[in-house]
Formats: structure tokens, C-alpha cells, sequence
């Protein structure tokens, strides 16, 4: 029997993910997947600012971003096909645009590929996991091949997660009635608007409709009342006509039934074994954050794993994972509730006063603004955690480009790896933030555009302790 740091059941967006964090660490890592390939339908079809940075942490992101579309505005139109309202994503500064679409299986193997460059990473593709039985030195994960053992486990096996059924953790929340089909295609002639995200606020008929790279396009429509989900499935191109595609627009690779949850596990961790992704919760669509949040879990996660793994952390900051992670996952499940009623409303009345209330607010930047950040996603911040009661704790630092220390221009996270920390003053083992304008030097960086310097101003702190995930663990207030 081999012996794991840790194993990772299910290999989608979450468990790949886990992967090359894991591997990235050096950890010694079991990857279990039933299925032989990346799956081929496209789930997942955004992403943003702050998950691209999980992936500049271990290496991937400008290879990922090359596969994907950035600075899309999004449009809301209503029955007549006008445009009532629209908004671009204003970025929050960790370095990447704020908004991407992409290819859910491009970017699968693109995550995959960076698996290969670790060679205690050992996948087992097309293997099963028929069983897990922990104690309080390990798991042991049964395989049709045979036993392995792990210190610990990330269950990334999806929202039916067969190991959060075995470890009895009920998944609260609901099921929302309506049924969408969502519409794959490939790109043969584009047509106007064919790049932007469009929410069609048409009371007859909410439809989504979104750009994805690499020649694709999104669809997606509800089942009304009085349909079948199999004619409508069948019936794909009336739907299509409705808008003008045609086929010599696209051509439709797959139509696809599924319904919107919203659920949260009650537990995330039980002993040794954690729940990440959908197998710790349901995400409705519509802001995009279901594969996100289960990148932002792993990132919680994986290092925290590596310090008990070493010794330099105590079991007990893994209870911290659930403590972080459920509160944000809550509020973006309530905001993303929220933009799918404003979207799918189908009282005519409702949807009048909608619309002239958006027309309005659009008027305004400084409205536009607010809505944005109202109804997007949370900004990363926890209200409880492993962290010390100061200012700026719990929050993510931005990223800002900077000079290093020969006065080469790279992101701020490519210089660090680990704790670390940032000081205003020279201290010794901390990295000197300079203002912009000074000559580069060893052991400091040059704040570019002044935005770290800015953000510790903002939090009257002179230094700060950084987490390996960028989340501020303590700080130290400015002296007069």
C-alpha cells in the first residue's frame, strides 16, 4: 500500500486545481477520476480576477488567458431586444482582467497538462472510488485495484458527491422548479453582438446568451409551463430563430437539460476528508461563480494541508477552511439569487418598472458602479478565520505590477511564495514596498502605480503578514 500526503477524488475544475496547488507545494498526491477524459460538454463558462490569480500561483494563468475572453460588457435587453441596461466589470486589482470567459475543456486540459510537471502528483484516470474508511492517522481509499492511504482527503467529486452521501452530510438548500436547456454551438458566421453577454429580460421568454471562445456559443432558455423538456430539446432552432441565429450562423453541437440549485453542505470537513466544490455546494449560474468557488475552496484549503503535513501548523487551522469559505459562498449564492430574479421576472408590470429603473440607473456612472459591485461577486474578505484581530486582516491583498529588485516589471505574486510580509520601513526577512519612482534595489519592490501603498494607507498599517493564499494573517498599525 502506498502512503499519500493527500488524495484527491474527482478531477474536474476543483480537483485539478487541487492538484497543481498540492504538487506545486511538493506534496505527495493521489488524483482518483472515473471518467477516461476531460468531460466533453462545456459547464462552466466564466470566470474572474481573482481565481486567474489561484492559477498565476502555480504557473498558469497566461497560458490559460490565452484561451479565453476578456472585457466583455454585459448586456440586459428586454422584450423588444432594446438594451435597458449595461455595465462593464470594473477591475478589482489582482492583476488579470476582471471578467473571462472560457472553454470549460480547454481549460481542463490546459490544468491537466500542469499536473505532468509534478511527479508525486499520481493520477489514476478511469478508476473509482468504491469507498473511503478513515481513522485518526489516515484514509484509506478503496479502489477496484486495490487499497491506497492518504493523510487527508479532498472529496471533489461533484454535486452528487457519492463520498458526502457516505459520510452522511446532507446538502440543505433547494431545487428550483424551473428547467433550462442549454444550448452548445460552435461559431460558422459571426453576427452583430455575437461577443457581448446578453440577458434577454423577456417575460415570454428569459434566455441567456454568451460569447465563449476558441468558436463557441452559450445558450440558454427555460422549459415553460405546458412544454416537454424532450421537444423543446428537439425544437432547439425555433428557439434559436427567435433571436436571428440561423444555421448559417452555428451549428449546435449538444442541448442539455439541468436544473439550478442552491445548497450548501452542513459540514465541510469530517475528520480527515473535506468537501470542495459542488460537493460542498450548489451554485445557481448566473453570475458565474459555481466552478470559481470550488477554486477558491482548494486555495483556501491546500496550503493549510501543507503546513500540518510539515508541522509548522496545527490540525486545528484546518477547521478554518469551512470557517472562511461558507460565509462567502452564502453571499454569493444570495447575489447570484438575485440577478436570476431580475433576469427571469415574467410579470409585464414588474418587468416595465424594471426596466425604466435600469435605464435610469444607467444614466449615472457612479450608479452603474454601485449596482455592479451590489449584484457581482463578494470581495474576498473573511470575517473570521485564521488570522489575528488587526487591520486589514481577513482581507486579500491587490496585486499591482512592480519592479523587482534588478527593475524587471512582473506581477507582485511572482516575487513571493509562502508567508510574507510587506513593510513600509526596512525590516529584516520582509520585502520593502517602495513608492513609485524609486530606483529598484535588492529585497524590495517598486509599487508601480502606488496601489499596495495605497491599500495599506487605506488600512493605517505599516506592515502586513501575508498568507500563502494573499489573505492578510496580522499587521502593524502606522506610528506617528
Amino acid at each position: 500500500m502506498s502512503h499519500y500526503d493527500v488524495a484527491v477524488v474527482g478531477y474536474g475544475p476543483t480537483g485539478v486545481t487541487a492538484a497543481n496547488l498540492l504538487g506545486a507545494l511538493g506534496l505527495k498526491v493521489l488524483v482518483v477520476e472515473r471518467d477516461a477524459e476531460v468531460y466533453a460538454r462545456a459547464r462552466a463558462i466564466s470566470t474572474d480576477e481573482e481565481v486567474v490569480r489561484v492559477w498565476q500561483g502555480v504557473g498558469l494563468a497566461d497560458e490559460l488567458t490565452r484561451d479565453m475572453l476578456a472585457d466583455r460588457p454585459i448586456s440586459f435587453v428586454d422584450h423588444n431586444g432594446r438594451c435597458f441596461y449595461e455595465a462593464a466589470f470594473t477591475p478589482r486589482g489582482h492583476g488579470h482582467p476582471p471578467q473571462l470567459f472560457l472553454y470549460q475543456p480547454a481549460l481542463e486540459a490546459t490544468l491537466r497538462q500542469g499536473v505532468k510537471r509534478f511527479p508525486d502528483v499520481d493520477v489514476r484516470l478511469d478508476q473509482e472510488c468504491l469507498g473511503i474508511k478513515q481513522d485518526p492517522t489516515g484514509v484509506d481509499i478503496e479502489l477496484a485495484e486495490g487499497i491506497e492511504r492518504a493523510s487527508y482527503l479532498i472529496a471533489a467529486d461533484g454535486g452528487s458527491s457519492p463520498i458526502r452521501t457516505r459520510l452522511g452530510i446532507s446538502f440543505d438548500g433547494r431545487t428550483y422548479e424551473d428547467r433550462w436547456v442549454v444550448v452548445d454551438t460552435r461559431v460558422k458566421r459571426e453576427w452583430p453582438g455575437h461577443d457581448h453577454l446578453r440577458f434577454h429580460c423577456d417575460p415570454s421568454r428569459p434566455a441567456v446568451d454568451c460569447p465563449t471562445p476558441l468558436g463557441h456559443h452559450r445558450w440558454e432558455f427555460p422549459v415553460l409551463p405546458g412544454e416537454t423538456e424532450q421537444h423543446l430539446v428537439a425544437d432547439v432552432w425555433r428557439l434559436l430563430n427567435r433571436h436571428g441565429i440561423t444555421d448559417e450562423h452555428v451549428e449546435v453541437l449538444r442541448a442539455v437539460v439541468y436544473s439550478h440549485h442552491v445548497r450548501v453542505a452542513a459540514r465541510w470537513r469530517v475528520g480527515r476528508v473535506f468537501l470542495a466544490g459542488d460537493a460542498a455546494h450548489a451554485m445557481p449560474p448566473w453570475i458565474g461563480q459555481g466552478m470559481s468557488a470550488g477554486v477558491r475552496d482548494v486555495a483556501n484549503l491546500c496550503w493549510k494541508l501543507a503546513g500540518v503535513l510539515s508541522g509548522e501548523l496545527s490540525d486545528t487551522v484546518l477547521d478554518s477552511y469551512e470557517t472562511e469559505r461558507k460565509p462567502h459562498v452564502r453571499a454569493t449564492m444570495r447575489r447570484a439569487a438575485l440577478v436570476g430574479r431580475v433576469i427571469t421576472e415574467r410579470r409585464p408590470a414588474i418587468t416595465a418598472a424594471r426596466d425604466a429603473v435600469f435605464r435610469r440607473f444607467g444614466r449615472s456612472p457612479w450608479l452603474r458602479r454601485q449596482l455592479m459591485r451590489q449584484s457581482w461577486v463578494p470581495e474576498p474578505r473573511y470575517a473570521q478565520g485564521f488570522f489575528t484581530r488587526s487591520p486589514g486582516a481577513g482581507h486579500k491583498i491587490p496585486q499591482p505590477w512592480v519592479l523587482d529588485g534588478v527593475g524587471a516589471r512582473r506581477r507582485l505574486d511572482d516575487l513571493t511564495s509562502g508567508w510574507t510580509v510587506f513593510s513600509l520601513a526596512e525590516q529584516p526577512d520582509a520585502v520593502t514596498v517602495l513608492p513609485p519612482g524609486s530606483p529598484p534595489r535588492p529585497g524590495c519592490v517598486v509599487d508601480i502605480t502606488g496601489a499596495l501603498i495605497a491599500w495599506l494607507s487605506q488600512h493605517k498599517v505599516e506592515q502586513i503578514t501575508v498568507r500563502p493564499d494573499g489573505f492578510v494573517h496580522s499587521s502593524r498599525k502606522r506610528t506617528a
